[in-house]
């Protein structure tokens, strides 16, 4: 399949992806509550189209906007976050996808008739890869306001009543390739990747243990009821300013939010003597051996001190997730360097609930499972510029996030499969538990 096709393909499943998110929401849920983690839905698909215009139309073709005077509106930069939810400040829902579907017709169209040389065809992926970035921002949309989950979610499957043993794999030590060559061929096509993704470099990383599976509900549990929330000890200063903060958290439609100090993670609750789940507007038995998601970076690194482990550093993460040395050909993903969507949960696949020992074939070189989808992972890491970083055409894909944001690496399973691979960097503020976030550990060494 020739590069046109497969990006006309892309662009059809990312925009059919995105309609629904909007058209099948009420009159009454578009009107997401405020919160600091979500948009508007309705202001996210005009920022979708808006991005195409600027990156596409704009930059390439000198052509005006489609309106320019909702320019500032639609875009993110000059637009103050808050002041989206500014009754009549952007068109309706109609209105929006008569703008949204314009743009994606234009769009399909240049891809078709024009030359696909390597600069569109980059603009082309990064519009595309924005654009399913605010799918999964949507989707967790839904999840913080407790709708209903998003279209061909898969059902989350029976909780099994286990606690899967996690044990260590081993990754050797030694040189290890990190992130994307600057100066990669194919990057444009085949191997796209963002700027916080390069230059590639060797890392010398010494051996370490890193536990086969993302931790799961049944293992946190044990945390939640030993206590780890009252134990300030098991908490950095950080994560002790954290805890004193209360915390913004829906537990679903049909119960206010709870401003309280938190006690276990953001969707948990403990019903005659029974621990819940809440996935989108649905309550549900807690599966231990399911992932823990929605647990900030605090919540993570307590829990390592707890359990005397460790979070990973993202280039041990990147080591036992590709295993790329300067010896072997690059792969972007644990098993090759072709996507293979059956290997890991992406695209909503499994409600992000599977077994965190489900998906065998997805294993890394080393063993590890389940190192894209899933659950974005925490890392120990600052979300920091690679030495010799240069930003892309979009000068705010990255460097508003340096310095106080933490790196998450993997995706989840509300991730898009265009869009993830192992070099992906994503940053996350360390408060955050809205997104679908979890992590796995680290042995620690004698004298850590």
């Amino acid at each position: 399949m020739d590069n046109r096709q497969t990006l006309i393909e892309t662009l059809d499943q990312t925009q059919q992806r995105m309609v629904e998110l909007v058209t099948q929401l009420s009159e009454e849920q578009l009107d997401v509550p405020y919160h600091v983690g979500v948009n508007p839905p309705v202001w996210e698909a005009g920022h979708a189209a808006f991005f195409y215009e600027v990156f596409i139309f704009n930059l390439l073709d000198g052509l005006p906007s489609y309106n320019p005077e909702l320019d500032n509106i639609w875009d993110s930069f000059y637009l103050p976050h808050q002041e989206r939810w500014t009754p009549g400040l952007f068109p309706n829902r109609a209105d929006t996808l008569t703008y949204l579907d314009t743009i994606y017709r234009r769009i399909r169209q240049r891809i078709q008739e024009q030359p696909l040389d390597a600069w569109p065809h980059y603009l082309y992926r990064y519009s595309i890869c924005h654009q399913n970035m605010h799918i999964e921002s949507m989707s967790w949309c839904r999840q913080t306001a407790g709708y209903p989950a998003p279209p061909h979610f898969e059902a989350a499957p029976t909780p099994s009543n286990r606690t899967p043993e996690n044990p260590d794999v081993t990754i050797p030590g030694g040189t290890y390739r990190i992130g994307m060559p600057a100066d990669d061929p194919a990057y444009a096509t085949q191997r796209f990747s963002f700027d916080n993704e390069k230059p590639g470099f060797d890392r010398e990383l010494a051996s370490f243990r890193i536990s086969k599976y993302p931790v799961s509900n049944g293992e946190f549990l044990a945390f939640v009821e030993a206590g780890g929330y009252e134990r300030p000890e098991l908490w950095s200063f950080g994560g002790r300013r954290w805890l004193e903060r209360p915390q913004d958290i829906n537990l679903g439609t049909d119960e206010p939010a709870h401003h309280a100090p938190p006690r276990q993670p953001a969707y948990w609750r403990r019903l005659d003597g029974v621990w819940h789940e809440r996935q989108f507007d649905a309550w549900r038995p807690l599966d231990p051996a399911a992932p823990v998601r929605h647990v900030s970076f605090w919540e993570a690194e307590a829990y390592c001190h707890w359990a005397g482990r460790r979070l990973p550093t993202e280039f041990e993460w990147e080591a036992a997730a590709l295993g790329n040395q300067p010896d072997k050909p690059l792969q972007r993903y644990p098993w090759s360097d072709t996507m293979d969507t059956a290997r890991a949960a992406l695209d909503g696949r499994g409600a992000g609930l599977l077994p965190v020992d489900a998906l065998p074939d997805g294993d890394s070189p080393y063993g590890c499972r389940q190192m894209v989808g899933t659950v974005w992972e925490w890392t120990g890491n600052d979300f920091l510029p690679y030495d010799g970083f240069a930003v892309d055409v979009y000068p705010f894909m990255s460097t508003l996030q340096f310095g106080d944001h933490k790196t998450t690496r993997g995706g989840s399973y509300a991730s898009s499969s265009c869009l993830i691979r192992g070099t992906y960097r994503q940053a996350y503020l360390p408060g955050r538990q809205d997104v679908f976030t979890g992590f796995r550990t680290c042995a620690r060494e004698t004298g850590e």
